[in-house]
């Protein structure tokens, strides 16, 4: 999956006229094997850990012109560096622990009929949605 997907930001990176080379190429495999929410930085220490040498401005650009392509999300939590998701996952919410940093993916078919009920109740049908929690761990202080 994950160089099929390096294959899939490869031609997306193309056709917004982004150059593909040879570090891009190696960053778009260490995004697409990325199982998490990484930001700039954590794909730039982890192409560096791979011996892949690339600036971080590159990362940025690289990153961007994905976005622009709307194969990759950029997910702005608070007081947090932007991350980024692929575009193409099923509907989620996140959970973002305060303490930690750490990104949790949910689902609740409870919340979506909730948020269904509520703006049906005000006249609304939702168009698009997201909803994030800002968590702290059960004793943490």
């Amino acid at each position: 999956m994950g160089d099929r997907r390096a294959r899939q930001l490869e031609a997306a990176l193309r056709d917004a006229g982004i150059r593909v080379t040879r570090q891009r190429a190696a960053l778009l495999r260490v995004l697409a094997a990325s199982q998490d929410h990484p930001d700039a930085a954590e794909l730039h220490r982890r192409a560096a850990a791979a011996g892949v040498s690339v600036s971080l401005a590159t990362v940025y650009r690289t990153l961007n012109g994905l976005q622009a392509q709307g194969v990759i999300e950029k997910l702005e939590f608070q007081d947090q560096p932007a991350r980024w998701e692929a575009a193409d996952l099923r509907h989620h919410h996140h959970m973002i622990d305060v303490e930690t940093g750490a990104v949790t993916e949910f689902t609740s078919d409870r919340i979506e009929r909730l948020q269904a009920e509520i703006a049906a109740e005000m006249g609304y049908d939702i168009v698009h949605h997201r909803l994030e929690l800002y968590v702290r761990r059960r004793g943490a202080v």
